[in-house]
Order: C-alpha cells, then sequence, then structure tokens
C-alpha cells in the first residue's frame, strides 16, 4: 500500500486529487496540507467528499509517506522545496509549472505525459505534471510528431472552463462575468505553448510553428480543442495512425462523432475525433481540466512510478448528463 500526501489540499486540484486518492485501491492517503484551511475539516471545504472521510487539513507536512503531491498555485513548490528538506526517498509529483522546462536549470523532473513519456515515467523519481490545455492539445499531436508529419503550421482553437483559473475568484472567473459570456485571452502567448513545443521538439527532431488562441468559457470544468493543419494524410491513413499509437494507452480513444465536454468529465480520459476537410486535417480533443488536464494524470503517473496498473483508481464514471 502507497502512503500519499498532499501540500495544497485546499484547491481544485487539491480536492480532485482527494477525490481520486480516497478510492484508489493501492494507496493510503495519509495526510492534506493546507495553509489557509489549517485544522478544518477536509468536508468543511470539498463538501462533495462529506460522508467519507474524516481527514483534517494540517499545517504541517509528514515525511512519512512514499509520495508527495504538490497542488499549489505556480512558482509556490520551489519555495517550497527551499523551505522544507524533503526525504529524498519520498517521490514528488508537482502539478504546477515550476519543472515543466528543461531549460531552466531544473534537474530530476520527467515530464508526465504518459502517452509520450511513459517508460521515463516509470523510472522516474519526480514528475512534473503537463497543463491541462497542453495535455489536451498535445494528445491532438502526438502521433504525428513521432512520426515526424508536422510540417506546415498548426492552428488550435480551445476553449477551457473556469476552474482553470484556480479556486481564488478573478475578474474573469466569477459568475457574473463568466455566465452567458466567452472571450479570449493570452492569443498565441499562451504558457502551455512552451511545453507543447518542448514535446514535439523532442519527438520530431525539430518544432512547428503552433498558433493557439485559447478561449474562457461560460462552463466550470472541461476543455475543448481543436487543431487543424494541412497533410496529406488521408482520413482512413490519420485514423490508422491515431489508432495504432494509441492502442495501448488506456485512457484516449477514438470516436467516430464529434465528442462534447460532458462525456468526459469526472473522468481520466481523453477522446479525439478526426475529420478531413479537403487538405486540412482537424482533430478535435475533450478532457476534464481537472483530471486528465491535472490531478486524474498525476495519480496516472503515479501508478506508473511505483509499478501499479495504470488505471488503477481512475476507472470513473462521466457525469454524461
Amino acid at each position: 500500500m502507497i502512503k500519499a500526501g498532499i501540500i495544497g489540499g485546499a484547491g481544485y486540484t487539491g480536492g480532485e486529487a482527494i477525490r481520486i486518492l480516497l478510492r484508489h485501491p493501492q494507496c493510503k492517503l495519509v495526510f492534506a496540507q493546507s495553509r489557509s484551511q489549517a485544522g478544518k475539516a477536509v468536508t468543511d471545504i470539498h463538501r462533495d467528499l462529506t460522508g467519507e472521510t474524516d481527514l483534517m487539513f494540517s499545517e504541517n507536512y509528514q515525511q512519512d509517506v512514499d509520495v508527495l503531491f504538490f497542488c499549489q498555485g505556480h512558482g509556490e513548490t520551489q519555495l517550497f522545496l527551499l523551505k522544507n528538506k524533503i526525504d529524498p526517498k519520498i517521490r514528488l509529483i508537482d502539478l504546477s509549472q515550476d519543472f515543466r522546462l528543461t531549460d531552466k536549470k531544473q534537474s530530476g523532473y520527467v515530464y508526465g505525459l504518459p502517452e509520450a513519456f511513459r517508460d521515463e515515467i516509470k523510472k522516474a523519481e519526480n514528475i512534473a505534471n503537463p497543463g491541462c490545455f497542453a495535455t489536451a492539445i498535445q494528445l491532438s499531436l502526438l502521433p504525428l510528431a513521432v512520426n515526424k508529419m508536422l510540417k506546415n503550421d498548426v492552428h488550435i482553437s480551445g476553449i477551457t472552463g473556469s476552474t482553470g483559473a484556480g479556486q481564488k475568484p478573478t475578474e474573469t472567473s466569477h459568475f457574473s462575468w463568466r455566465s452567458s459570456n466567452i472571450s479570449t485571452y493570452k492569443a498565441f502567448e499562451h504558457q502551455h505553448l512552451n511545453e507543447i513545443q518542448q514535446t514535439i521538439g523532442r519527438l520530431q527532431g525539430e518544432e512547428s510553428t503552433i498558433y493557439f488562441l485559447p478561449f474562457r468559457g461560460n462552463f466550470t470544468r472541461g476543455i475543448l480543442s481543436c487543431t487543424y493543419l494541412k497533410s496529406d494524410l488521408s482520413l482512413e491513413q490519420a485514423t490508422i495512425l491515431f489508432s495504432d499509437y494509441y492502442k495501448d494507452h488506456p485512457f484516449v480513444h477514438l470516436v467516430d462523432k464529434n465528442p462534447d465536454v460532458k462525456q468526459v468529465l469526472n473522468t481520466n480520459k481523453c477522446l479525439l475525433f478526426i475529420k478531413k476537410h479537403k487538405n486540412v486535417i482537424n482533430i478535435t480533443s475533450v478532457i476534464d481540466n481537472l483530471v486528465k488536464g491535472a490531478s486524474g494524470q498525476a495519480v496516472q503517473n503515479m501508478n506508473l512510478m511505483f509499478g501499479m496498473d495504470e488505471t488503477a483508481g481512475l476507472m470513473l464514471k462521466p457525469v454524461a448528463f
């Protein structure tokens, strides 16, 4: 039985990690730390867990664990590790962007996208969990990148729910602004582009020109991205390429109809739909930004690191309606 702890358990990704780990057949959640909610019951903050746990948020962390999940804001993990000496036997899984890029003189972290780097993850001591948009988009591109087929400009439009902005209310995440509204942000400059380019460069041997337009949606959770580029592949060839690539990856599924976000909410799934229009191929991807885009993928990485079944604790039913 693996023993796990969570640093920053009061936010959205912390809450999702708690929910998943409480049901994990081979993992025991030992503690959930939170500076802001220390001393309170976990169910006072994550009320969906009422009746399922008597855990209290702790102010401090414990060393008697096998793995630590860092569910804090960007920059917080590095600060925590500077201030606290962690037993080197404890494996770390960071959900922030602190260790995703390899050009920041950061070592010892494997980029945790299982569908691209499963073998490296199995041997890893520490994991940098991918971003949510980065996950949805990369899963649309991996088969093409591995086969060095990203030779033309890549165009992406993607929309995300308000939970992607974190639990703390902001001008563009509170209900009165977000409801019945839509807007774009960080056009062509989204921070997840860096890790996408990094992965494409590793797999293809060179980066591609990627244009990404992110949108804020008037819903709480989920991501839908549409990726399109010129390609000589026929629809049949593209379908075979993607099917062959993902046949051994349990959470990515090709579908024959346009998917919608509700099909994946509350799950670690990614659904991909491929369509060809003249000489342009379009790949639609849907994930839950808090599960496959964050805490679910983190648990998937934990499973691989400790030699467990990759799907352990992650066979979750979608909301659907």
